[in-house]
């Protein structure tokens, strides 16, 4: 009989399955249940609903609200797809633009602020927190109270939801995250009062790194805000290209922020960060939550959970940030801090690839068009801030068809690299323990050896049919060429396999940057050519778009797939 209960003296016991079942479910679906919870697919699939969900209420809710009046903004109203379009690129931190951004009104921006912020990496990371906690407090309250409940000491009957909910909780819970490592075999085993102590300190942890996480959040989006504020309210010229656009203060202040440090890219301007490429002070305010937002979140959390831990030793603090600092291999955090070393290596990467890419785009775009007529100090600025953008933001301060073809490949494949893409190798020990950190304990181990190996095997079939992320590129670039052959041949100048693989990429890698398209560029003259500040994929057609919005989830899903294509070897 399965059983498992906890007797007043917080003892669990956990016995071998056998034959007799009793509960809601049967033994098969039990089994069932069991199985496809363990699968690594199961927390992809939760935050593909969980993206997917948010991107249709939010195309509902930008459908229904109006636009700008004419003649404030582009004349173009966005389609329903355009408006779709935008909800899946805001939420997947992509800042691909079918319509110009100026369309929307002060309740839509508003709006696309929300969905940013909903699909940012922090705010996503501390979601998975949360409910690991909730889902950790209920479980252990549960068997507790179903003790404390039997007068007669004896076992609690079985009930498979209580053991599906134990096993099946990927992100949040599962029973190695329960017991101590020492106590996960198969026979009988005690919790003594130290072990549930363990599992105490590891839940107490857990919402520890959740305030930690909340304050991080909030602070650097208020600081952000106010600063952004303060800086427009001291500086006309700033303060006047919002004026011409109809823009207010703090609406643009919200938005910019909040689509920096969650690393989308949108502006509430048409040509983005363009005409603020002379005010250096603002773009100095920008960088830091580019970095603070997605790459170096981690390494920035760690310190954090430091920082408290020394400065509030009491309430346990202090003994919550060790614990944390300190766990190891067991997914406690949700990968939502690493290692010290691979912190550091990270960081040192980050800063590797930022060194590289503004020497070359100062060596090389120093006196191109897109920086003609600012200053030295203008350009070194600038020069910095495409840097930190090309990872992931996705903000420009120029048009990037104007930018040298080389610099255009180092942005390709700067945004392809994973956001903690670490150069610096580690340790083996430390690559495996941030690996299971990061992957929000997508496997499970098996009670019985059979059917792991049964799993084992199925799991080998998948990680052989899945391809590598590159192949899958190629794939996408492939299906767009096919939907846009008609353009290919008619316009080559703006329709050419480049400019659709830039375009591609960098919606894989959530980052927004794109060449654009531009009436001057057509060989054949188009009737009606409007020169519009859009995404290249905003000229596709809709079968284009529906790929490309299919590559935006792919890439916000990307860390699934990692180590795909592992059964293809080059030889």
């Amino acid at each position: 009989m399965n059983r498992l209960c906890i007797s007043p003296s917080l003892t669990l016991t956990h016995h071998l399955p056998h034959h007799h079942h009793s509960g809601k479910y049967p033994p098969a679906a039990a089994a069932f249940f069991n199985k496809l919870s363990s699968l690594p697919l199961k927390s992809c699939f939760s935050q593909f609903c969980y993206l997917l969900s948010i991107s249709l209420v939010g195309y509902c809710i930008l459908n229904s609200l109006n636009t700008r009046p004419t003649g404030t903004a582009s004349d173009d109203i966005p389609g329903t797809l355009d408006y779709f379009f935008t909800s899946i690129s805001a939420t997947t931190s992509s800042s691909m633009a079918s319509v110009e951004m100026e369309v929307f009104s002060d309740s839509q921006l508003l709006l696309i602020t929300f969905l940013m912020f909903l699909g940012g990496e922090v705010f996503t990371s501390l979601l998975g927190l949360v409910i690991k906690n909730y889902k950790m407090r209920k479980e252990v309250t549960r068997l507790v109270s179903a003790s404390n409940n039997d007068g007669r000491n004896e076992p609690t009957p079985f009930n498979p939801r209580y053991e599906l909910e134990l096993r099946a909780v990927v992100v949040p819970l599962s029973v190695p995250d329960i017991l101590p490592a020492h106590h996960q075999n198969h026979h009988h085993n005690t919790t003594t009062k130290e072990d549930w102590s363990e599992v105490h300190l590891k839940r107490k942890s857990i919402q520890f790194l959740c305030y930690v996480t909340l304050t991080y959040l909030t602070s650097i989006h208020v600081l952000g805000i106010f600063s952004l504020s303060l800086y427009l309210a001291l500086e006309p010229s700033a303060r006047n290209v919002l004026r011409e656009k109809g823009l207010g203060t703090f609406t643009f202040s919200l938005f910019t922020v909040v689509s920096t440090f969650t690393n989308c890219g949108f502006l509430p301007t048409n040509e983005n960060m363009i005409p603020f490429g002379r005010n250096p002070g603002m773009l100095l305010l920008l960088i830091p939550h580019v970095l603070l937002g997605n790459t170096l979140s981690p390494p920035c959390i760690r310190l954090c959970v430091w920082l408290a831990g020394k400065l509030f030793p009491k309430n346990n603090a202090e003994r919550y940030s060790k614990f944390l600092l300190e766990v190891k291999r067991d997914g406690v955090t949700n990968g939502i801090i690493l290692s010290g070393r691979h912190s550091a290596y990270l960081a040192a990467t980050v800063a590797g690839f930022v060194a590289v890419q503004f020497v070359m785009f100062c060596g090389l775009d120093w006196d191109s068009e897109g920086m003609k007529g600012l200053n030295p100090v203008q350009k070194l600025v600038g020069g910095a801030f495409m840097a930190m953008n090309s990872r992931h933001a996705g903000e420009s301060i120029v048009d990037l068809s104007t930018i040298s073809p080389a610099v255009l490949v180092v942005f390709v494949a700067m945004m392809y690299l994973p956001p903690y893409t670490s150069f610096l190798p580690t340790e083996r020990e430390e690559e495996e323990e941030d690996r299971n950190s990061r992957s929000d304990n997508n496997t499970i181990q098996n009670s019985n050896s059979t059917t792991g190996e049964k799993r084992a095997g199925n799991n080998n079939i998948v990680e052989n049919v899945i391809f590598s992320p590159l192949s899958f590129l190629v794939v996408f670039v492939v299906m767009v060429c096919i939907t846009e052959r008609e353009s290919l041949k008619k316009d080559p100048l703006n329709f050419n396999v480049f400019t659709i693989a830039f375009e591609v990429v960098s919606a894989y890698g959530n980052v927004g940057y794109s060449i654009g398209y531009s009436c001057k560029r057509c060989i054949n003259p188009v009737e009606n050519c409007k020169d519009k500040w859009i995404s290249f994929s905003g000229k596709w057609s809709n079968q284009g778009k529906i790929v490309l919005i299919l590559v935006m989830l792919f890439g916000k899903l990307k860390k699934f797939n990692v180590n795909g294509g592992k059964a293809w070897k080059l030889l």
